[in-house]
């Protein structure tokens, strides 16, 4: 590879990176508040809003793999670039949609994009970073992934009010072209010496795979876990994904001499099988806990997506601040940082569940979300150190992709498990508030009052989940 960096370099090739990732992640966030005004301008149904929130996700998640292969194969350079440019244009597209289907395809896209630049940065920082330094690299790089996220409605809130949802995506134009030049001038080519071959193959199959499990799990609570069309239903597509995968590992253990997208190798390192593990579960744990948050402060508190992303501030504030103190740390003491930081995020998650009752107010959750915070410096600080402390460069590209893999299906399976857990809690006191009230009527008329007032429910959280994009419908059990 061609590495030739000046001193000062590496820190002005984060920053692009960061910027291209910073990008990327704002947007699984900010279309969240514009859904109102889409649905105005555009006369969306509910099935196409949903498509628009979820074809971004949807891409996004299952081309990661694919696209760290293709980093060590083209080089993570001009993978990050072609990322770059599909995600601008996308974007361009999915301002100038003038219909529902347009803006579909504009976000897949988009999702297109972010997942060809997404993995490019590990491998790059890697080989740009001495492993003593990438402690506090790898602080950075994740304080701003979980700032992006958690700006996304407060962003998104501010440029709907003052310019219109359109802006929301014609933002990233400049972002993306000031990005694409310096890409070129700051980033190095660390184009691999060799010629190598993709495995096509492998890439239909973990496409494929990936395509029915993301799929079943993103959309499994829109269809109450049942059929979706002509009689398939969500747990068969899950479990075509699930034996397609299954399918795909078998072909890749046969093709391990002769470069499969998946090189098995990186798997013989215990400190990166680890971090996968860690990985998935806070990719669970921070869907499953700030979901319903954001949910709370809206719906309990009243607050709007701006005030309610100005509310959980202070947590990805305390990572960042945190993030400085730990990186040193960690150079040393990696292990006992990740320790303290998983629990830490425990205790502020813990406190924050507690303390979300009716009569709380927003000020209340500052403490838990700043020990939240505090323990994701502990933990984003360290993970990624280990987990390529003993990688091969070469594998670099394929391993980032694989752990961010897993981190998003992660968030998916946090997604759809605080989906059916909220959709059932919710379900089952709405219909026992009709039942109580019920009795205070004449015997012949609770019947039909608990049977309107269902469907009224279900009627109201339909046009509330294309407006949110929460997944929360009354199931089937409870009659409605």
């Amino acid at each position: 590879m061609s590495n030739n960096v000046r001193p000062s370099a590496p820190w002005l090739a984060l920053a692009v990176l960061a910027l291209g990732l910073f990008m990327t992640l704002l947007d699984l966030t900010i279309v969240n508040v514009a859904i109102p005004s889409i649905v105005d301008d555009l006369h969306a149904s509910l099935d196409q809003i949903l498509w628009v929130l979820n074809g971004y996700s949807l891409m996004y998640a299952v081309l990661l793999i694919t696209s760290g292969r293709l980093g060590d194969i083209f080089g993570p350079r001009n993978m990050f670039v072609a990322g770059i440019v599909v995600f601008t244009i996308a974007s361009a597209f999915s301002g100038l949609a003038q219909d529902p289907t347009q803006l579909i395809l504009a976000r897949g896209a988009q999702g297109f994009g972010a997942a060809i630049l997404a993995p490019q940065g590990l491998p790059i920082m890697t080989t740009l970073f001495p492993a003593e330094r990438r402690g506090g690299v790898f602080a950075i790089y994740g304080a701003l992934s979980g700032l992006a996220v958690l700006l996304g409605p407060v962003l998104g809130g501010f440029i709907v009010t003052h310019f219109g949802w359109r802006w929301i995506f014609y933002v990233n134009l400049p972002v993306g072209l000031i990005t694409l030049v310096l890409a070129f001038l700051l980033v190095p080519d660390l184009r691999p010496g060799r010629r190598h071959r993709l495995d096509w193959l492998g890439v239909a199959l973990a496409t494929l795979g990936l395509f029915g499990v993301v799929f079943g799990l993103i959309e499994g609570q829109r269809y109450e876990w049942g059929t979706v069309w002509s009689g398939i239903t969500i747990p068969e597509i899950i479990g075509a994904g699930l034996l397609v995968l299954a399918i795909f590992l078998v072909v890749q253990w046969r093709r391990q001499d002769r470069e499969p997208l998946l090189p098995f190798a990186v798997f013989k390192d215990r400190n990166y099988r680890l971090m996968a593990l860690v990985l998935l579960a806070m990719g669970f744990a921070i869907v499953g806990v700030f979901l319903p948050l954001t949910l709370y402060y809206q719906s309990v508190l009243g607050l709007s997506a701006f005030d309610a992303g100005l509310a959980i501030a202070p947590q990805p504030l305390a990572m960042m601040l945190l993030s400085g103190v730990a990186a040193p740390l960690a150079a040393r003491y990696a292990k006992y940082i990740l320790v303290v930081g998983l629990t830490l995020f425990a205790v502020g998650m813990a406190y924050i569940a507690w303390t979300a009752q009716v009569t709380s107010n927003r000020w209340l959750f500052v403490p838990g979300l700043v020990i939240a915070g505090a323990g994701m410096a502990g933990i984003w600080t360290p993970v990624f150190s280990l987990a390529t402390r003993d990688l091969q460069p070469h594998f670099a590209g394929v391993a980032s992709g694989v752990i961010s893999t897993v981190q998003e299906l992660g968030a998916v399976l946090g997604s759809a498990a605080i989906g059916a857990l909220l959709q059932n809690q919710l379900a089952a006191d709405l219909h026992n508030r009709a039942v109580s009230f019920a009795t205070q009527l004449p015997t012949q008329a609770q019947a039909p009052f608990v049977d309107g007032f269902g469907k009224a429910a279900k009627s109201g959280l339909e046009v509330g989940r294309g407006q949110s994009g929460a997944n929360l419908a009354l199931p089937a059990s409870i009659p409605a």
